[in-house]
Protein backbone atom coordinates (compact mmCIF):
# COMPACT_ATOMS: atom_id res chain seq x y z
CA UNK A 1 0.00 0.00 0.00
CA UNK A 2 1.08 3.57 -0.62
CA UNK A 3 1.95 6.05 2.14
CA UNK A 4 -1.18 7.32 3.96
CA UNK A 5 -2.53 10.60 2.61
CA UNK A 6 -2.04 13.74 4.67
CA UNK A 7 -5.36 15.50 5.32
CA UNK A 8 -3.84 18.98 5.58
CA UNK A 9 -1.90 18.72 2.32
CA UNK A 10 -4.94 17.39 0.45
CA UNK A 11 -7.21 20.06 1.94
CA UNK A 12 -4.77 22.78 0.91
CA UNK A 13 -4.60 21.43 -2.63
CA UNK A 14 -8.40 21.30 -2.86
CA UNK A 15 -8.79 24.86 -1.54
CA UNK A 16 -6.36 26.02 -4.22
CA UNK A 17 -8.87 24.84 -6.83
CA UNK A 18 -11.25 27.86 -7.03
CA UNK A 19 -14.29 25.65 -7.63
CA UNK A 20 -17.06 28.18 -7.08
CA UNK A 21 -20.35 26.57 -8.17
CA UNK A 22 -20.62 25.28 -10.88
CA UNK A 23 -16.89 25.41 -11.79
CA UNK A 24 -14.63 22.46 -10.98
CA UNK A 25 -11.21 24.00 -11.63
CA UNK A 26 -9.39 20.69 -11.21
CA UNK A 27 -10.84 19.67 -7.82
CA UNK A 28 -12.20 16.32 -9.04
CA UNK A 29 -9.01 15.63 -11.00
CA UNK A 30 -7.17 16.02 -7.72
CA UNK A 31 -9.47 13.59 -5.93
CA UNK A 32 -9.21 11.07 -8.74
CA UNK A 33 -5.40 11.24 -8.65
CA UNK A 34 -5.55 10.64 -4.88
CA UNK A 35 -8.00 7.73 -5.02
CA UNK A 36 -6.74 5.69 -7.98
CA UNK A 37 -3.39 4.84 -6.33
CA UNK A 38 -5.42 3.45 -3.42
CA UNK A 39 -7.16 1.06 -5.83
CA UNK A 40 -10.38 2.97 -6.48
CA UNK A 41 -12.14 2.80 -9.82
CA UNK A 42 -13.22 6.32 -10.66
CA UNK A 43 -16.22 7.24 -12.79
CA UNK A 44 -16.43 10.83 -13.97
CA UNK A 45 -19.74 12.09 -15.27
CA UNK A 46 -20.93 15.45 -16.49
CA UNK A 47 -24.65 16.11 -16.28
CA UNK A 48 -26.64 18.76 -18.13
CA UNK A 49 -30.12 20.18 -18.09
CA UNK A 50 -31.63 23.03 -20.04
CA UNK A 51 -31.35 26.32 -18.20
CA UNK A 52 -28.61 25.11 -15.86
CA UNK A 53 -24.83 24.87 -16.07
CA UNK A 54 -23.10 21.57 -16.80
CA UNK A 55 -21.70 19.97 -13.65
CA UNK A 56 -18.81 17.54 -13.27
CA UNK A 57 -19.20 14.73 -10.72
CA UNK A 58 -17.27 11.75 -9.39
CA UNK A 59 -18.23 8.29 -8.15
CA UNK A 60 -15.30 6.18 -6.96
CA UNK A 61 -15.44 2.64 -5.58
CA UNK A 62 -12.94 0.24 -4.05
CA UNK A 63 -14.17 -3.35 -4.08
CA UNK A 64 -17.06 -5.10 -5.78
CA UNK A 65 -18.76 -6.92 -2.92
CA UNK A 66 -21.22 -5.72 -0.32
CA UNK A 67 -21.71 -4.04 1.98
CA UNK A 68 -20.89 -0.78 0.20
CA UNK A 69 -20.04 2.03 2.62
CA UNK A 70 -20.27 5.44 0.97
CA UNK A 71 -18.92 8.85 1.83
CA UNK A 72 -20.75 11.73 0.13
CA UNK A 73 -19.67 15.31 -0.27
CA UNK A 74 -19.12 18.23 -2.61
CA UNK A 75 -16.12 20.08 -3.97
CA UNK A 76 -18.02 23.16 -5.08
CA UNK A 77 -17.93 26.20 -2.83
CA UNK A 78 -19.83 29.47 -2.46
CA UNK A 79 -18.29 32.73 -3.74
CA UNK A 80 -15.72 34.43 -1.51
CA UNK A 81 -17.96 37.45 -0.91
CA UNK A 82 -16.09 40.56 0.16
CA UNK A 83 -12.59 39.55 -0.92
CA UNK A 84 -11.12 42.71 0.63
CA UNK A 85 -12.37 41.46 3.99
CA UNK A 86 -10.25 38.31 3.85
CA UNK A 87 -6.96 38.43 5.75
CA UNK A 88 -5.49 35.78 3.41
CA UNK A 89 -5.94 34.65 -0.19
CA UNK A 90 -9.32 32.81 -0.08
CA UNK A 91 -7.91 30.21 -2.48
CA UNK A 92 -4.42 30.10 -1.05
CA UNK A 93 -4.83 27.27 1.48
CA UNK A 94 -2.77 29.32 3.95
CA UNK A 95 -1.91 28.07 7.45
CA UNK A 96 -1.56 30.70 10.17
CA UNK A 97 -0.96 29.79 13.82
CA UNK A 98 -2.28 26.26 13.48
CA UNK A 99 -5.35 27.24 11.45
CA UNK A 100 -6.01 26.48 7.76
CA UNK A 101 -7.80 29.31 5.94
CA UNK A 102 -9.63 29.23 2.63
CA UNK A 103 -12.99 28.93 0.94
CA UNK A 104 -14.14 25.36 1.49
CA UNK A 105 -11.89 24.74 4.50
CA UNK A 106 -14.91 23.58 6.50
CA UNK A 107 -17.62 23.34 3.82
CA UNK A 108 -16.47 20.90 2.82
CA UNK A 109 -13.07 20.33 1.24
CA UNK A 110 -11.52 19.82 4.67
CA UNK A 111 -14.01 17.05 5.40
CA UNK A 112 -13.34 15.30 2.09
CA UNK A 113 -9.60 15.45 2.75
CA UNK A 114 -10.10 13.93 6.19
CA UNK A 115 -12.15 11.04 4.85
CA UNK A 116 -9.61 10.18 2.17
CA UNK A 117 -6.79 10.47 4.69
CA UNK A 118 -8.73 8.30 7.14
CA UNK A 119 -9.49 5.61 4.58
CA UNK A 120 -5.86 5.54 3.46
CA UNK A 121 -4.85 4.79 7.05
CA UNK A 122 -7.55 2.14 7.29
CA UNK A 123 -6.35 0.49 4.09
CA UNK A 124 -2.71 0.54 5.20
CA UNK A 125 -3.55 -1.03 8.56
CA UNK A 126 -5.66 -3.72 6.89
CA UNK A 127 -3.16 -4.21 4.04
CA UNK A 128 -6.04 -3.34 1.74
CA UNK A 129 -8.13 -6.30 2.94
CA UNK A 130 -11.69 -5.91 4.17
CA UNK A 131 -15.02 -7.55 3.41
CA UNK A 132 -17.05 -5.17 1.28
CA UNK A 133 -16.60 -1.93 -0.64
CA UNK A 134 -15.87 1.72 0.08
CA UNK A 135 -17.17 4.40 -2.25
CA UNK A 136 -17.19 8.17 -2.57
CA UNK A 137 -19.99 10.16 -4.17
CA UNK A 138 -18.69 13.67 -4.85
CA UNK A 139 -20.65 16.37 -6.66
CA UNK A 140 -19.89 19.87 -7.86
CA UNK A 141 -23.49 21.03 -7.51
CA UNK A 142 -24.39 21.04 -3.80
CA UNK A 143 -24.03 24.78 -3.32
CA UNK A 144 -25.89 25.43 -6.59
CA UNK A 145 -29.33 24.37 -7.78
CA UNK A 146 -28.62 20.69 -6.97
CA UNK A 147 -29.99 19.54 -10.32
CA UNK A 148 -26.97 18.12 -12.14
CA UNK A 149 -25.27 16.59 -9.12
CA UNK A 150 -26.13 14.00 -6.49
CA UNK A 151 -29.63 13.21 -7.77
CA UNK A 152 -28.34 12.33 -11.22
CA UNK A 153 -25.36 10.40 -9.84
CA UNK A 154 -27.83 8.27 -7.88
CA UNK A 155 -29.91 7.72 -11.02
CA UNK A 156 -26.76 6.64 -12.86
CA UNK A 157 -25.82 4.29 -10.03
CA UNK A 158 -29.26 2.70 -10.10
CA UNK A 159 -28.93 2.12 -13.84
CA UNK A 160 -25.51 0.53 -13.28
CA UNK A 161 -26.75 -1.73 -10.49
CA UNK A 162 -24.71 0.10 -7.86
CA UNK A 163 -26.21 -0.19 -4.39
CA UNK A 164 -25.35 1.60 -1.14
CA UNK A 165 -25.66 0.04 2.29
CA UNK A 166 -24.69 3.01 4.46
CA UNK A 167 -23.59 6.58 3.85
CA UNK A 168 -21.97 9.39 5.79
CA UNK A 169 -22.32 12.91 4.40
CA UNK A 170 -19.36 15.01 5.50
CA UNK A 171 -21.13 18.35 5.91
CA UNK A 172 -19.96 20.51 8.84
CA UNK A 173 -22.38 19.44 11.59
CA UNK A 174 -20.73 20.64 14.79
CA UNK A 175 -21.86 24.03 16.17
CA UNK A 176 -18.89 24.93 18.36
CA UNK A 177 -16.68 21.91 19.06
CA UNK A 178 -15.78 18.81 17.06
CA UNK A 179 -17.82 15.89 18.34
CA UNK A 180 -20.93 17.74 19.48
CA UNK A 181 -23.43 16.71 16.82
CA UNK A 182 -24.33 13.96 14.38
CA UNK A 183 -27.23 14.61 12.02
CA UNK A 184 -29.62 11.68 11.56
CA UNK A 185 -32.26 13.57 9.61
CA UNK A 186 -33.23 16.94 8.23
CA UNK A 187 -36.33 19.08 8.16
CA UNK A 188 -38.11 19.55 4.87
CA UNK A 189 -38.23 22.93 3.18
CA UNK A 190 -40.91 24.50 1.01
CA UNK A 191 -41.07 28.08 -0.25
CA UNK A 192 -44.20 29.84 -1.48
CA UNK A 193 -44.87 32.94 -3.56
CA UNK A 194 -48.40 34.30 -3.09
CA UNK A 195 -49.99 36.92 -5.34
CA UNK A 196 -53.40 38.34 -4.44
CA UNK A 197 -55.21 40.08 -7.29
CA UNK A 198 -57.41 43.17 -7.04
CA UNK A 199 -58.27 46.22 -9.13
CA UNK A 200 -56.10 49.33 -9.11
CA UNK A 201 -57.76 52.63 -8.37
CA UNK A 202 -57.69 56.01 -6.64
CA UNK A 203 -57.65 56.00 -2.84
CA UNK A 204 -60.36 58.69 -2.86
CA UNK A 205 -62.69 56.41 -4.83
CA UNK A 206 -62.31 52.98 -3.19
CA UNK A 207 -65.71 51.85 -4.52
CA UNK A 208 -64.19 51.86 -8.02
CA UNK A 209 -61.26 49.69 -6.98
CA UNK A 210 -60.62 46.38 -5.22
CA UNK A 211 -57.80 46.56 -2.70
CA UNK A 212 -55.95 43.20 -2.46
CA UNK A 213 -54.01 44.14 0.66
CA UNK A 214 -56.68 43.34 3.26
CA UNK A 215 -57.09 39.86 1.74
CA UNK A 216 -53.32 39.33 1.66
CA UNK A 217 -53.07 40.39 5.31
CA UNK A 218 -55.90 38.02 6.23
CA UNK A 219 -54.27 35.15 4.35
CA UNK A 220 -50.92 35.70 6.02
CA UNK A 221 -52.57 36.03 9.42
CA UNK A 222 -54.38 32.73 8.89
CA UNK A 223 -51.13 30.81 8.32
CA UNK A 224 -49.07 32.51 11.04
CA UNK A 225 -51.60 32.77 13.88
CA UNK A 226 -50.89 29.32 15.34
CA UNK A 227 -47.79 27.09 15.49
CA UNK A 228 -47.75 24.32 12.92
CA UNK A 229 -46.92 21.74 15.59
CA UNK A 230 -45.01 21.24 18.83
CA UNK A 231 -42.21 19.09 17.44
CA UNK A 232 -41.47 15.37 17.80
CA UNK A 233 -38.97 13.18 19.63
CA UNK A 234 -36.28 13.87 17.00
CA UNK A 235 -37.46 17.15 15.44
CA UNK A 236 -37.96 20.68 16.66
CA UNK A 237 -41.31 22.38 15.89
CA UNK A 238 -41.99 23.24 12.27
CA UNK A 239 -41.37 26.87 11.42
CA UNK A 240 -43.13 29.20 8.94
CA UNK A 241 -41.43 32.52 8.25
CA UNK A 242 -42.62 35.36 6.02
CA UNK A 243 -39.73 36.58 3.87
CA UNK A 244 -41.26 39.49 1.96
CA UNK A 245 -44.49 41.48 1.52
CA UNK A 246 -44.60 43.89 -1.39
CA UNK A 247 -46.91 45.90 -3.65
CA UNK A 248 -44.19 47.98 -5.36
CA UNK A 249 -46.35 51.04 -4.79
CA UNK A 250 -44.50 54.35 -4.57
CA UNK A 251 -47.63 56.54 -4.51
CA UNK A 252 -49.89 57.31 -1.54
CA UNK A 253 -53.04 57.87 -3.57
CA UNK A 254 -53.15 54.58 -5.50
CA UNK A 255 -54.85 51.37 -4.43
CA UNK A 256 -52.57 48.63 -5.80
CA UNK A 257 -53.84 46.06 -8.26
CA UNK A 258 -51.73 43.24 -6.81
CA UNK A 259 -50.12 42.40 -3.51
CA UNK A 260 -47.44 39.76 -3.08
CA UNK A 261 -45.81 37.87 -0.27
CA UNK A 262 -43.26 35.09 0.03
CA UNK A 263 -42.64 32.63 2.83
CA UNK A 264 -40.61 29.56 3.74
CA UNK A 265 -41.61 26.57 5.87
CA UNK A 266 -39.06 24.28 7.52
CA UNK A 267 -41.10 21.28 8.55
CA UNK A 268 -40.63 18.09 10.52
CA UNK A 269 -41.82 14.56 9.78
CA UNK A 270 -45.37 15.31 10.96
CA UNK A 271 -45.87 16.91 7.54
CA UNK A 272 -45.10 16.43 3.88
CA UNK A 273 -44.92 19.10 1.22
CA UNK A 274 -48.22 17.79 -0.16
CA UNK A 275 -50.09 18.08 3.15
CA UNK A 276 -48.68 21.58 3.72
CA UNK A 277 -49.65 22.76 0.24
CA UNK A 278 -53.19 21.48 0.78
CA UNK A 279 -53.32 23.23 4.18
CA UNK A 280 -52.13 26.52 2.65
CA UNK A 281 -54.64 26.40 -0.19
CA UNK A 282 -57.50 25.69 2.24
CA UNK A 283 -56.46 28.67 4.38
CA UNK A 284 -56.25 30.99 1.37
CA UNK A 285 -59.52 29.73 -0.12
CA UNK A 286 -61.26 30.44 3.18
CA UNK A 287 -60.31 34.11 2.86
CA UNK A 288 -61.61 34.20 -0.70
CA UNK A 289 -60.81 36.34 -3.70
CA UNK A 290 -58.56 35.74 -6.67
CA UNK A 291 -55.00 34.67 -5.96
CA UNK A 292 -52.11 32.69 -7.44
CA UNK A 293 -49.62 30.64 -5.49
CA UNK A 294 -46.49 28.84 -6.65
CA UNK A 295 -44.24 26.57 -4.62
CA UNK A 296 -40.68 25.33 -4.62
CA UNK A 297 -39.98 22.13 -2.67
CA UNK A 298 -36.34 21.88 -1.67
CA UNK A 299 -36.69 18.62 0.22
CA UNK A 300 -38.93 16.48 2.38
CA UNK A 301 -38.35 15.84 6.07
CA UNK A 302 -36.60 12.56 6.76
CA UNK A 303 -35.16 10.60 9.65
CA UNK A 304 -32.77 7.68 9.82
CA UNK A 305 -33.79 6.18 13.18
CA UNK A 306 -30.90 5.57 15.59
CA UNK A 307 -29.31 2.24 14.73
CA UNK A 308 -26.13 0.60 13.48
CA UNK A 309 -24.78 3.52 11.45
CA UNK A 310 -25.40 6.21 14.07
CA UNK A 311 -24.08 3.87 16.78
CA UNK A 312 -20.84 3.29 14.87
CA UNK A 313 -20.42 6.98 14.09
CA UNK A 314 -21.25 8.12 17.62
CA UNK A 315 -18.91 5.51 19.08
CA UNK A 316 -16.08 6.67 16.85
CA UNK A 317 -16.68 10.31 17.79
CA UNK A 318 -16.72 9.51 21.49
CA UNK A 319 -13.59 7.37 21.25
CA UNK A 320 -11.64 10.09 19.42
CA UNK A 321 -12.94 13.17 21.24
CA UNK A 322 -14.35 11.98 24.56
CA UNK A 323 -17.66 13.63 23.62
CA UNK A 324 -20.92 11.74 23.14
CA UNK A 325 -22.60 13.58 20.23
CA UNK A 326 -26.21 14.65 20.11
CA UNK A 327 -28.26 12.96 17.39
CA UNK A 328 -29.87 15.97 15.75
CA UNK A 329 -32.09 17.00 12.84
CA UNK A 330 -31.47 20.75 13.07
CA UNK A 331 -30.10 23.03 10.38
CA UNK A 332 -30.79 23.47 6.70
CA UNK A 333 -30.83 20.99 3.86
CA UNK A 334 -28.05 18.90 2.35
CA UNK A 335 -27.66 16.24 -0.32
CA UNK A 336 -28.58 13.70 2.35
CA UNK A 337 -32.15 14.47 1.30
CA UNK A 338 -31.50 12.56 -1.92
CA UNK A 339 -29.34 9.73 -0.59
CA UNK A 340 -31.77 8.84 2.22
CA UNK A 341 -33.97 7.06 -0.35
CA UNK A 342 -31.15 4.60 -1.06
CA UNK A 343 -29.66 3.65 2.31
CA UNK A 344 -29.35 4.61 5.99
CA UNK A 345 -27.56 7.94 6.26
CA UNK A 346 -25.92 10.15 8.86
CA UNK A 347 -24.00 13.41 8.63
CA UNK A 348 -20.83 14.36 10.45
CA UNK A 349 -18.05 16.77 9.60
CA UNK A 350 -16.19 19.82 10.85
CA UNK A 351 -17.31 22.86 12.85
CA UNK A 352 -19.84 25.07 11.10
CA UNK A 353 -18.93 28.43 12.67
CA UNK A 354 -17.05 29.88 9.68
CA UNK A 355 -18.69 28.18 6.70
CA UNK A 356 -19.72 30.64 3.94
CA UNK A 357 -18.04 33.46 5.88
CA UNK A 358 -15.03 35.65 5.20
CA UNK A 359 -11.88 33.91 6.51
CA UNK A 360 -13.47 30.45 6.51
CA UNK A 361 -11.08 28.25 8.46
CA UNK A 362 -10.43 25.03 10.36
CA UNK A 363 -8.02 24.18 13.17
CA UNK A 364 -5.35 21.70 12.12
CA UNK A 365 -6.09 19.71 15.27
CA UNK A 366 -9.67 19.23 14.06
CA UNK A 367 -8.44 17.94 10.70
CA UNK A 368 -6.35 15.35 12.51
CA UNK A 369 -9.19 14.39 14.83
CA UNK A 370 -11.79 14.08 12.05
CA UNK A 371 -9.36 11.89 10.10
CA UNK A 372 -9.12 9.66 13.16
CA UNK A 373 -12.90 9.53 13.50
CA UNK A 374 -13.44 8.48 9.89
CA UNK A 375 -10.70 5.85 10.25
CA UNK A 376 -12.41 4.39 13.33
CA UNK A 377 -15.79 4.41 11.57
CA UNK A 378 -14.41 2.30 8.71
CA UNK A 379 -12.62 -0.04 11.12
CA UNK A 380 -15.77 -0.66 13.11
CA UNK A 381 -18.08 -0.89 10.09
CA UNK A 382 -15.82 -3.49 8.51
CA UNK A 383 -15.10 -5.26 11.78
CA UNK A 384 -12.77 -8.21 11.32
Amino acid sequence: MSTPINALELAQSLIRCPSVTPADEGALDLLQSSLEPLGFTCHRMTFSEKGTADVDNLYARLGSEGPNFCYAGHTDVVPVGNEAGWTVDPFGGTVVDGVLYGRGATDMKGGIACFIAGLSKFLERRSGKFQGSISLLITGDEEGPSINGTRKILDWMEEQGETLDACIVGEPTNPMKLGEMVKIGRRGSISGWLTVHGTQGHTAYPHLADNPLPRLIAMLSSITAEPLDEGTDHFQPSNLQLTTVDVENTATNIIPGEARAAFNIRFNDLHTSETLINWLRNKFDAVGGEYDIKFQITGEAFLTPPGKLSDILSGAVEKATGIKPDLSTTGGTSDARFIKDFCPIAEFGLISQTMHKVDECVNLADLEKLTEIYDIVLDNYFSE
